[in-house]
């Protein structure tokens, strides 16, 4: 076996790798267990039996049987880790992301299984927002709003909400979903969907993420007003830029979301959002940068790391309803 196929480099390399479910299953073990430690999800017991016909232990100590996929957003999934290792390189190192028809498609699933494969792997691409941006050594924040979902001129006259949907606080039935964002600069970014865009619920997001002694860029929206921290203001009627004081940073996010879900997921309920955001998020504070120059297997590597202790399923991820990419 060469090299290459050892540490997968490329999406074919890794492809020719995974494709083998017993290499799959060893490379999800190291993954998951980096120590070569394997311990039970349940107990945490390290004392076990390993029935390799069946590639699962039996517990000493809580005398149950445990699998890799135990713990993880893999738990109940009769899929092989092959395919779910091969869609992890797919969603992770595809720039505009990649569409469930194509999973299914590249697969061999159906296409409501690889529908559900990557809303569970967007759960585990969810970044960690324990940690605070900014501080008084943190550099400019930058913090600004959008607009997400289907052009109101498109819609049939008869179900076109009143005035532009615009405004800070969304019109009943509106066809577009409000998302605002935080960038850390030099380019780590956060982004949650909202109901309304006022005062309240755009201070409440700020305190909630931002760092005292956070240097706050916004535009002039006027629900920005007032905030706790140092303020820094662009009035894009006049400029867009103010020496450092700009939004272009999360205005190049917006860009690339909308780009992934107007050209790839094409409709997205807005129940649904939150996790082709997740997506979008990882893969910008992931990208490959003069600083830290990651590669397709670094994103495919830290994306798989983040699988235990997240748990979707069909139901919860279903609602009231299944949206469609």
């Amino acid at each position: 076996m060469t090299k290459e196929l050892k540490k997968p480099v490329t999406l074919q390399q890794a492809m020719t790798y995974f494709a083998d479910s017993d290499r799959a299953f060893q490379y999800a073990v190291e993954l998951r267990w980096p120590d070569g430690k394997v311990t039970c999800p349940r107990c945490g017991s390290d004392k076990h039996s390993f029935v390799s016909t069946r590639k699962i232990w039996f517990c000493k100590g809580c005398k149950k049987q445990f699998t890799v996929k135990v713990g993880t957003i893999f738990e109940d999934s009769p899929l092989g880790m092959d395919k779910w290792m091969a869609a992890f390189w797919m969603i992770t190192n595809a720039k505009n992301g990649v569409s469930s028809y194509e999973i299914h498609r590249a697969l061999g699933v159906t296409q409501k299984s690889a529908w559900f494969m990557l809303h569970r792997i967007r759960e585990a691409l969810k970044s960690d927002t324990t940690i605070k941006f900014g501080g008084p050594d943190g550099g400019m924040v930058e913090m600004d709003e959008t607009f997400v979902g289907g052009k109101i001129k498109n819609m049939h006259k008869n179900k076109r909400p009143k005035g532009t949907g615009h405004s800070g606080k969304p019109v009943a039935g509106q066809a577009k979903a409000i998302v605002v964002g935080m960038l850390e600069r030099p380019g780590r970014v956060r982004a949650e969907v909202v109901f309304e865009r006022t005062n309240a619920v755009l201070h409440g997001i700020a305190n909630k993420h931002l760092a005292p002694g956070t240097t706050l860029v916004t535009d002039e929206w006027g629900g920005y007003k007032g905030t706790d921290f140092v303020h820094e203001i662009v009035n894009h009627a006049e400029s867009y830029v103010r020496g450092q004081v700009h939004t272009n940073g999360l205005e190049n996010f917006w860009s690339l979301l909308k780009r992934s879900l107007h050209g790839t997921y094409v409709s997205v309920e807005p129940f649904h959002l939150h996790q082709y955001i997740n997506e979008q998020a990882f893969r910008y504070n992931n990208r490959a940068t003069k600083d830290n120059p990651l590669d397709d297997r670094d994103r495919f590597t830290l994306a798989m790391s983040q699988t235990a202790g997240k748990r979707l399923t069909y139901a919860a991820l279903t609602g009231k309803g299944q949206g469609a990419d």
